[in-house]
């Protein structure tokens, strides 16, 4: 089961996962840190 191209498809799929997960967190600090501007309080 645990052959060479199972491991190296499932660590594609988890840097995958890891860059998306990073772009995501990215997109909403940069989000986040653009509407600061913004707020009267």
């Amino acid at each position: 089961m645990l052959d060479g191209a199972f491991l190296s498809h499932a660590i594609g799929w988890l840097i995958g996962a890891m860059t998306l997960c990073a772009a995501v967190v990215t997109f909403g600090a940069l989000f986040a840190m653009g509407r600061s501007g913004y707020r009267k309080d």
